[in-house]
């Protein structure tokens, strides 16, 4: 008897055992999913996922079709991904706020995990095979982003509503995000039916699926009313929008950042960007009214922080009593009474319209 043979009968002997017959092994081979190529599957998971997602990954999804378009998902190892990396990370483009590729790496690896999660859940590969997962992160730096002097965002503030083509969208802008501390997301997926005029409240959608009513003082909500009754915006379409009635995208702000700038060097040196407005009002409330006043006030999950954060969780009356006392105006939902600590503080600038 040979080897072979030998072999042979034991494996005979061990399916045996297990009761398990060759032509099980058979169809077993017959029914498994053949693993897709990185060209097949790359269209598929940008079409299931959102579209921060999309925006965010799909360029480094696109550099993975070029480098292993024909490769199937169970071939690359953890190496192949961090030697390009390091490629990726090596070749980003220089910018003034750059820090030496890592948060092109650091998306690189995320998109990676994005599309290996999905071949995991569509049963393609084992969650141990996973290659992606065996690939550390780079660490993410802090933000150097901060809360804007209150002198400063006067300048930002006369600098818009001075120069440009459409000074009163502008205004607007800064206006609706120093506010509500929204994001960008937040602003341009805001409909006419998101306002509640008689509470001044918005509905803001914003990443990760959230939504929430946010207060707004009475003067912005009526800016907002006046914005849609001139501008046309038609039920179901988004309310901000140029004076032609077309809706505004992410551009119209980097074209508002991109004319501030040329006015005020230090906002081009520094990146100052919408979201520095974001900073600028969180910090403010948190220091005048406190850590869970402004996690509600931003919008952030109660998971986001300790167990504690569960408990002492703010309600949207004291969202709208610091709002009362940032802008310096009643609103239906505040208190009659503001916290004498925030009536003792500085109160950011927000410029009327």
């Amino acid at each position: 008897m040979t080897a072979a043979r030998a072999d042979i009968d034991a494996a005979l002997l061990l399916l045996d055992r297990l009761g398990v017959s060759p032509a099980d092994l058979h169809q077993a081979a017959r029914d498994r999913r053949q693993t897709p190529t990185f060209s097949e599957y790359v269209p598929v998971v940008a079409d299931a996922v959102g579209t921060g997602s999309r925006r965010a990954y799909s360029s480094y999804w696109k550099r993975l079709v070029e480098h292993w378009g024909d490769r199937r998902l169970d071939e690359v190892t953890p190496s192949e991904i961090e030697r390009l990396a390091q490629q990726i990370k090596a070749n980003v483009v220089a910018r003034r706020n750059a820090r030496g590729g890592r948060s092109a790496a650091e998306l690189f690896i995320a998109a990676l995990r994005c599309l290996y999660k999905r071949a995991v859940a569509d049963g393609y590969l084992s969650a141990a095979d996973d290659p992606a997962q065996k690939v550390e992160k780079p660490r993410r730096l802090p933000s150097t982003r901060r809360a804007i002097a209150d002198t400063r965002l006067t300048e930002i503030n006369q600098v818009a509503s001075t120069t440009g083509a459409d000074p009163n969208l502008d205004t607007l802008l800064l206006r609706l995000h120093t506010e509500t501390a929204c994001r960008r997301g937040g602003a341009l997926a805001l409909l006419p039916a998101d306002l509640d005029s008689e509470q001044c409240l918005i509905l803001l959608k914003e990443k990760g699926e959230t939504v929430r009513w946010q207060p707004v003082s009475p003067t912005l909500m009526g800016h907002l009313l006046r914005h849609i009754e001139e501008r046309e915006a038609a039920p179901g379409t988004p309310v901000l929008r140029y004076r032609d009635g077309r809706p505004i995208s992410r551009r119209r702000y980097d074209h508002l950042w991109e004319r501030i700038g040329r006015a005020l060097p230090w906002v081009t040196t520094q990146q100052i960007s919408t979201h520095w407005l974001r900073h600028t009002t969180l910090t403010w409330v948190e220091r005048q009214f406190g850590y869970a006043v402004a996690q509600a006030y931003a919008g952030h999950m109660s998971g986001d922080a300790s167990v504690t954060a569960t408990y002492v969780r703010a309600t949207l009356h004291e969202v709208a009593a610091a709002l009362a006392a940032l802008t310096g105006e009643p609103h239906p939902l505040a208190p009659s009474l503001a916290p004498d600590s925030a009536a003792a503080g500085q109160t950011i600038t927000v410029r009327e319209r």
